[in-house]
């Protein structure tokens, strides 16, 4: 006699009960359409617009839903969930102050291409354009920070926009959808009917297969090339095609670079691997992308940060461009050979024919490269450096934990000194550079894999933007591990007034911040510090050996800078390496 899985008859039983066609509110068709597309949790702070929707969560046994302390916390941490699962973030707020508190957290989704669908209550349809206590159009203020927008005007319609709204997030170049819900029609009764099936919108067929000989053409340049490099970004992590690149890696022998947003693409431990490119990107990175007579660009925009000098950026390089958004192609740097399509699907048919560069030459190069400019900084036994800490989390995590991050230098010493060896480990903020963005996405990211490490590493400066959460890790023993690194200063934005205000010091002294041991103990987390490296040793070790979630003060000195680094007007070749 065969023995059935608790938990699959479970779901059977849960999606036979969600399926069943009744008269019910809109705020309960909303919850049951979710629970269909497999939401695991939603993250969200209740108010006036969406009472009827929190009342229907309302002894909801099924329905998971984490209450944030700030709005910009809950789309973070929805971000930060899809990020890490690949799956499609849900947040909700209410309308006016609650749907505006989201706006960053939605262009920060947008610029990094993250599949999000965004919830938000607006006043009842019949009050909509007379200036309501708490109105605000918000699908016209986020029209250009989303894929696409609904306001719902039936309940009977939200099955459908739902269904839409989550193809829409998770198809083609991925993005944040929003639903604006008005209060008469969360509460008004309706017809549930599933909608499940395939969906069709007129006007939306984003690209999968690739079309042309692009794929031919782009083989055909490997075999030509003398100086071939791969840049990858955040697509191949997004297409889930990392698997895919490193064959391709391995067949052709191509070096390779990853941008910020395509670390973890790519295990850091390979020999081709030559680190992050651009304004902060290694030696080898970027000489080797300057030097190339190919380079083939995998899911990467050629952001700024990457090229800086435009019209000096791989001034020799025939441009191969891969990417499943055409409006990318040609937008900053002349394509010889674009390839539109999904990363994944393109990497599998190229695999099938891809050989082995005849680059022997360039990639002796590329080690030497390596071996003689490496990562380096000016160690001190009298005082803590960054860097030392970074390298001290990578080491004793083996590169394999989730490691969020919020913005600044402290960002850029994780891209640099962290290890990464898996996909979706690592999570920043890349295209907007959202402060804030690090500790709440880290209770997202933990949200979706309760059983991993999860690191959150920020600075004194963004860490003061979302400290509140600390209540929502403690409320809810969320484990994740809080790094602040402590320099007392904008960090970022005093290494640039060094080195390109010559000096001049304008507002950025931090150092009367909170004390943030104490403040973390004030929320119920346990804190501790360290200034130099046996404390900073005892320090992570004795967070690691803790169960829930810790908080570690790690004191550095405010006068360490982020090197290599490229100054704005400068190609990405002419490198300020620093005084180690």
């Amino acid at each position: 006699m065969s023995v059935q899985n608790p938990a699959k008859v479970l779901k059977e039983e849960l999606k036979a009960k969600l399926m069943k066609p009744e008269e019910i509110s809109g705020s309960e068709i909303l919850l049951r359409s979710l629970l269909l597309e497999g939401v695991e949790c939603v993250f969200g702070y209740p108010g006036g617009a969406v009472l009827f929707i929190y009342d229907a969560m309302h002894g909801n046994p099924d329905f998971h839903h984490l209450l944030t302390r700030h709005e910009q916390g809950a789309v973070h941490a929805a971000d930060g969930y899809a990020r890490s699962t690949g799956k499609v973030g849900v947040c909700i707020a209410t309308s006016g102050p609650g749907a505006t508190n989201l706006v960053t957290g939605i262009a920060t989704a947008y610029m990094d291409s993250v599949p999000m669908v965004v919830i938000t209550g607006n006043v009842a349809t019949s009050f909509i354009g007379t200036d309501a206590f708490q109105e605000a159009d918000i699908t016209g203020i986020t029209m250009p920070i989303t894929k696409h927008s609904y306001l719902v005007r039936r309940a009977e319609d939200l099955p459908r926009i739902i269904h839409e709204a989550f193809h829409i997030a998770n198809t083609g170049r991925k993005g944040p959808v929003l639903i604006d819900i008005p209060k008469d029609v969360s509460a008004n009764k309706a017809w549930f009917e599933p909608v499940t099936g395939p969906v069709s919108i007129r006007g939306y067929n984003p690209p999968t297969a690739p079309v042309g000989d692009g794929i031919e053409r782009m083989l055909k340049s490997i075999e030509e090339a003398e100086r071939p490099v791969i840049l990858a970004g955040g697509g191949v992590v997004y297409a889930d095609a990392s698997a895919e690149l490193i064959e391709f890696v391995n067949k052709t022998q191509i070096p390779i670079t990853t941008t910020l947003l395509g670390l973890g693409g790519f295990p850091s431990a390979h020999e081709l691997w030559m680190g992050m490119p651009g304004m902060h990107g290694t030696y080898t990175a970027n000489q080797a992308i300057q030097g190339s007579d190919l380079l083939i660009s995998i899911g990467a925009r050629f952001d700024d940060r990457v090229t800086m000098k435009l019209d000096g950026f791989a001034p020799r390089a025939k441009i191969v461009h891969i990417d499943v958004d055409p409006a990318e192609i040609g937008k900053n740097v002349q394509t010889a050979v674009p390839i539109v399509g999904n990363v994944k699907d393109v990497l599998a048919i190229a695999n099938q024919k891809a050989r082995r560069a005849n680059a022997d030459a360039w990639r002796q190069k590329i080690q030497e490269m390596k071996a003689e400019f490496p990562l380096k900084y000016k160690d001190s036994d009298t005082e803590l450096k960054p860097q030392y800490v970074i390298e001290m989390i990578s080491e004793t995590t083996k590169g394999e934990a989730i490691v969020t991050t919020d913005v600044g230098q402290h960002q850029m010493w994780v891209a640099q000194y962290y290890k990464f060896q898996n996909p979706r480990s690592w999570i920043t903020s890349g295209g907007l550079g959202t402060m804030g963005f690090g500790f709440p996405s880290a209770i997202g990211a933990q949200m979706g894999h309760p059983d991993k490490l999860v690191v959150s590493v920020n600075g004194d400066g963004g860490m003061q933007m979302c400290s509140q959460e600390l209540a929502v890790c403690a409320i809810n023993n969320i484990p994740v591990k809080i790094v602040v690194i402590n320099n007392q200063v904008l960090g970022m934005v005093r290494q640039w007034q060094e080195i390109i205000y010559d000096n001049r010091y304008s507002h950025i002294d931090l150092s009367g911040s909170p004390d943030f041991v104490k403040l973390a103990e004030a929320y119920g987390v346990k804190g501790l510090r360290a200034t130099n490296k046996e404390e900073a040793r005892k320090a992570w070790e004795e967070a690691l050996a803790t169960p829930g979630p810790v908080l570690i003060d790690f004191v550095v000195s405010k006068e360490e800078n982020v090197y290599p680094m490229v100054t704005q007007g400068n190609t990405i070749d002419e490198m300020i390496m620093g005084d180690s």
